[in-house]
């Protein structure tokens, strides 16, 4: 088994290489870039992910959504953990981000990090393992991240309003929104696969109940009951193992059991229909297409130099 796990992990290292040589990554960014100057960072960071998901295993997919909503939002810079201050309201406080999680997880991944290596290793980076190992500790694949991003010094919630894909947009909103930032459309049906993990509010689906064509009628009941009994705070898993990572998400779909009209979409598009039906029936495709989705996601629109800095706390930038 140990064997297995170190040939996979090569295999990773060596899918990274290859993309970088052939123009598709960051040559700033390398698997070993803290192996001087902060030699157990990636242990660390494990180590607290295990303690938090030990004790709440629901911010598994908060974990994952912290990082999405980052990279989607100039780029992979920590922007999203930055706090609001008299004079700006930042990312985390923008409509689209008001139910995001996860954030003490990542504030005490930070406090050990600098606690052994003070100054060194970046939250962009901070967030980009947090969100593997919370895939990886929900049994999902485990990918290989290269690391060297640096925090970004703007956060501000307009950014937000058109970078972040709404729960009610249809499949060529989203093959628009994903390919502006070079993903295919196998991109984008894998990375929605990460809806198999979390919960969504009523604020973001309650329209959906009112697609009865394309909506399972015992799902639209219970969901009506939920968001009548609680408002918009009323909350429903995404799928029925929503702290596992596996292809359940893509089965619902086909069952027309998709919580947003962003998931039931792919399924009800001829241009993601296969793709979606391909993953539900084949876990090892699935993964292998998820780990390549978030290789590039982990990649969009770095800082490096001067453009950005190692911030001390995640939620301030350095005075």
């Amino acid at each position: 088994m140990m064997a297995k796990m170190i040939a996979a992990k090569n295999l990773v290292k060596l899918l990274v290489l290859l993309q970088v040589a052939a123009g598709g990554g960051v040559a700033a960014l390398s698997m070993d870039y803290y192996s001087m100057s902060c030699p157990f960072a990636e242990m660390m960071v494990r180590s607290v992910v295990y303690d938090a998901l030990a004790k709440d295993p629901t911010l598994a997919g908060s974990l994952l959504r912290l990082h999405f909503h980052d990279c989607f939002v100039q780029g992979c810079d920590a922007s999203v953990l930055i706090d609001s201050t008299d004079g700006n309201t930042a990312e985390k406080d923008a409509q689209a981000n008001k139910s995001l999680r996860g954030f003490e997880v990542i504030d005490r991944i930070k406090e050990v990090l600098e606690s052994q290596c003070p100054g060194v290793v970046s939250c962009a980076d901070v967030l980009a393992l947090a969100a593997r190992d919370a895939v990886l500790l929900a049994r999902g694949p485990y990918y290989g991240v290269p690391l060297g991003r640096r925090d970004g010094t703007r956060s501000v919630d307009s950014d937000t309003f058109t970078a972040l894909p709404p729960p009610f947009f249809n499949t060529t909103s989203l093959i628009k929104l994903f390919g502006s930032h070079g993903f295919t459309v196998q991109d984008l049906v894998a990375l929605s696969g990460g809806h198999t993990l979390g919960i969504a509010h009523c604020g973001n689906f309650k329209a959906r109940l009112a697609e009865t064509d394309t909506l399972d009628a015992a799902l639209g009941s219970s969901l009506g009951a939920t968001c009548a009994a609680n408002g918009d705070d009323g909350a429903a898993p995404f799928d029925r193992t929503s702290t596992r990572f596996d292809t359940v998400y893509y089965r619902e779909l086909q069952m027309r059991r998709g919580l947003l009209s962003s998931d039931q979409t792919l399924f009800e598009s001829p241009e993601t229909k296969g793709i979606v039906n391909m993953f539900a029936m084949n876990q090892a495709y699935f993964f292998y297409a998820f780990q390549q989705g978030m290789l590039k996601m982990g990649q969009l629109d770095l800082k490096e130099g001067d453009e950005g800095e190692i911030r001390h706390t995640c939620g301030v930038i350095n005075s």
